[in-house]
């Protein structure tokens, strides 16, 4: 009878200690917490960006016109020269030789006519008292004729041997920086037609090349035509640049030619610009960035960290603290670039909270905490 009292007391206590236990439940992690803030508001100029390429504003190759063997090379590889500098010297004395040939052949020919003229003249006179036939003076005549035309011929001749002298001095044509020399000393040059020798690049100025497309073109119409001028105006609008390893634009310069039609092709029009390049920091080929103003008067706008955004299938578009705290994807169009803020155009409003950081780990249609964060500060624009 104790044994049977003694497992019912265990069997209640059991159950005692059953009904206490708690049972277990999901509790969900709080919201993530976010950095939200407002669009930053204020006047940005807008600009029209573009990819471009840097060209030289003059480049030539220096060839040998003449031919012969290569007597001198007179300036060191890479160096800069000024207009005028002798460059390259073929060997001068053939054509100084060719020169005097012509000389003495021009001579010559001054001397005949002389005569031929001295003799027209008297069988002219002669003719007048018909002591000389008509036949005689005629034949004085076409003799003096014929001779003046052969000075006339050597007289080219001389000209043509001095020109041919000249080339054999290679003279750099504008200010410049020489390449390496493709000719050695002693070597024949100009045998079968002209032998490149080098080349020279102008490197200041410097033009900078990019396109734009067709809806571009016509903002650019729009605008000219509102300030009363058109494309020959081009001069008047700024170009800015930079390199793909610098900040902002610190190169500046402006528009000087924008090509007479649109490319089929591709919808485009090549623009260019100048710039000067004194401290030679530019060089032709490098790939830059290119902005030009669309308008001379800055623009209130909506700007936000560039770092912000994000591209899915439909564009690109923001994510924004919405009812409730729960995000919303909100699509927006972007405008230019102003240092590590973009332009926004349109899709955003003043007011709207913004997320700027904690990106990565939120998405559209989640609860979050909201927590104040602040602006990126501005760079310069260069």
């Amino acid at each position: 009878m104790s044994s049977r009292l003694a497992v019912c007391a265990l069997a209640g206590a059991m159950l005692v200690v059953s009904g206490c236990k708690k049972q277990n439940a999901y509790v969900p992690p709080p919201p993530a917490e976010v950095g939200v803030a407002k669009p930053e508001s204020r006047s940005v100029v807008p600009y029209l960006e573009a990819t471009g390429t840097l060209v030289a504003y003059n480049q030539i190759d220096l060839v040998a016109r003449v031919e012969g063997f290569l007597q001198e090379i007179k300036y060191k590889d890479g160096t800069e020269v000024k207009s005028g500098t002798s460059l390259f010297v073929i060997e001068p004395l053939p054509y100084q030789v060719k020169v005097q040939q012509a000389q003495a052949a021009l001579a010559s020919a001054q001397a005949l006519f002389l005569n031929a003229n001295i003799e027209y003249n008297r069988q002219y006179q002669l003719g007048k008292t018909d002591v000389s036939s008509q036949a005689h003076v005629d034949q004085a005549k076409a003799t003096r004729d014929s001779d003046e035309a052969n000075v006339t011929s050597q007289q080219t001749n001389v000209a043509l041997a001095n020109i041919n002298l000249g080339y054999t001095n290679v003279t750099a044509p504008f200010d410049g920086v020489v390449t390496e020399h493709l000719v050695s000393v002693g070597a024949l040059v100009g045998h079968t037609g002209p032998t490149k020798l080098a080349t020279l690049v102008q490197l200041d100025p410097i033009y900078v090349s990019f396109t734009v497309d067709e809806k571009e073109v016509q903002r650019i119409r729009a605008a000219l035509a509102a300030a009363d001028k058109t494309l020959a105006d081009l001069g008047h609008i700024p170009v800015e640049i930079g390199l793909m390893t610098e900040t902002g634009y610190p190169h500046h310069g402006v528009l000087d030619y924008a090509a007479p039609s649109v490319t089929g092709g591709t919808g485009t029009l090549v623009v260019r610009g100048v710039l000067d390049n004194a401290k030679r920091a530019l060089l032709p080929g490098y790939f830059v960035r290119v902005r030009v103003p669309r308008a001379r008067n800055a623009k209130p706008s909506l700007l936000v960290p560039d770092a912000a955004l994000g591209t899915s299938q439909s564009g690109r578009y923001l994510l924004v603290v919405g009812k409730d705290n729960v995000l919303e994807q909100r699509q927006v169009t972007i405008g230019a670039l102003d240092g590590p803020m973009r332009v926004i155009t349109s899709g955003l409003e003043a007011g709207d909270q913004v997320v700027i950081s904690g990106l990565g780990r939120v998405v559209a249609g989640e609860k979050v905490s909201p927590q104040p964060a602040a602006m990126p500060a501005a760079t310069p624009a260069g």
